[in-house]
């Protein structure tokens, strides 16, 4: 792979993001992801430090007054946000990073970096998308309606991104991923 570079990873929840990221990673030594944080508490298999950075709402509120972040949203009823620091010293390490946000974030570090790829990635259906949701057992109903109506939304706002990338068949979607990174 070539020197350094950004990209910017957005997708509704249940569209299979986080499952090409990691099989990318494993992939790609070159490729890097930029570690969040979030109020979010963690789920089963998460590790501090690895998978997020799991704060408090009072401390990410302080790191927002700091202005540690390059961009923060709220998302659901939680905060996240990418330290601009530890994203430029991924730069400087010669990587390509990759920056797993949504929507709003991706606009916000769009306008940071706009020479950044930003990539969409698509659920084959909108039933596909529920079928997955359910499939995880992490959510109850309420929620999965209310990740369902969010979704619509997320998805609406695709035209934003440069490139998208329809998760209908996971190798094939991986391969245009990896594509995309690589280039």
């Amino acid at each position: 792979m070539s020197d350094a570079k950004l990209f910017i990873v957005s997708a509704p929840s249940g569209a299979g993001k986080s499952s090409l990221l990691k099989a990318l990673l494993e992939r790609q030594s070159q490729a890097a992801l930029s570690i969040s944080h979030t109020t979010r508490a963690m789920r089963p298999g998460e590790v501090n430090g690895q998978h997020y950075h799991f704060v408090d709402v009072e401390t990410f509120k302080q790191l927002v007054e700091e202005g540690v972040f390059l961009e923060h949203a709220q998302v659901f009823d939680n905060f996240y946000g990418t330290s601009a620091d530890a994203l430029q010293a991924q730069l400087d390490e010669g990587k390509r990073v990759i920056v797993e946000i949504d929507w709003q974030g991706a606009r916000q570090v769009k306008a940071r970096f706009p020479e950044a790829t930003s990539v969409f990635i698509l659920p084959p259906s909108v039933e596909a998308l529920r079928e997955r949701l359910v499939g995880r057992g992490q959510d109850s109903d309420e929620i999965i309606d209310r990740r369902m109506r969010d979704a619509e939304s997320e998805m609406s706002h695709q035209d934003e991104f440069d490139l998208k990338v329809i998760n209908d068949d996971f190798d094939t979607a991986l391969a245009e991923l990896e594509a995309i990174i690589t280039r």
